[in-house]
């Protein structure tokens, strides 16, 4: 999976991606702020203090980091089965 390689915040928890694979786009996670432990986010000086870790994923401290694949379904509208094909095969029954 793509990982992500830059981040820029922008107004309004808006954050520009690029990701590895070069789909680059914007994310709005504004739907988080204030939930159990995105509440850090209200402090806006916490969610510009964002960093890409080691895994390509998006990191806030040791408090809280957002996989890249999550976020890359988010930039590109995608679904899950989109990017991941085995998860449109049928289980099979023993």
């Amino acid at each position: 999976m793509a990982k992500i390689s830059k981040v820029k915040v922008l107004q309004d928890y808006l954050l520009e991606l690029i990701f590895d694979d070069g789909v680059c786009g914007v994310v709005d996670l504004s739907d988080l702020v204030g939930k159990g432990v995105f509440a850090l986010w209200g402090d806006r000086n916490v969610f510009e203090n964002v960093r890409i870790g080691s895994l390509g994923e998006l990191v806030w401290g040791d408090q809280i980091d957002l996989c890249p694949d999550s976020l890359y379904l988010r930039v590109t509208g995608k679904k899950p089965e989109d990017i991941f094909p085995a998860l449109r095969r049928e289980a099979a029954y023993a």
